[in-house]
């Protein structure tokens, strides 16, 4: 099961490769990490965000297709007609 919900957040990531995203990331010691930038790429096990230069230090972040699923990083897609959020719902 666990299995089929990655590749279900995957495909929908798969989807949206190009697009601007906005990410919150759990940064340890109740911080939360907020982050834009562009989904650059999938992989089999983690995807890649290239990032706003003006804004952070680093040019891109992996995260895997878990930390979607146990809602430790919420990736919301920014689109002209409007936002939508990736996520995984039980069925």
């Amino acid at each position: 099961m666990a299995n089929n919900a990655l590749l279900e957040i995957k495909r929908s990531l798969e989807a949206h490769v190009g697009h601007k995203i906005t990410l919150r990331a759990n940064g340890g010691r109740r911080k939360t990490v907020e982050r834009t930038g562009v989904l650059e790429e999938t992989y089999p096990s983690v995807f890649i965000v290239k990032l706003d230069q003006e804004q952070q230090t680093f040019k891109r972040v992996s995260y895997s297709y878990a930390d979607i699923l146990t809602e430790s990083v919420e990736i919301t897609v920014n689109e002209d007609d409007g936002q939508m959020r990736i996520m995984y719902i039980k069925a």
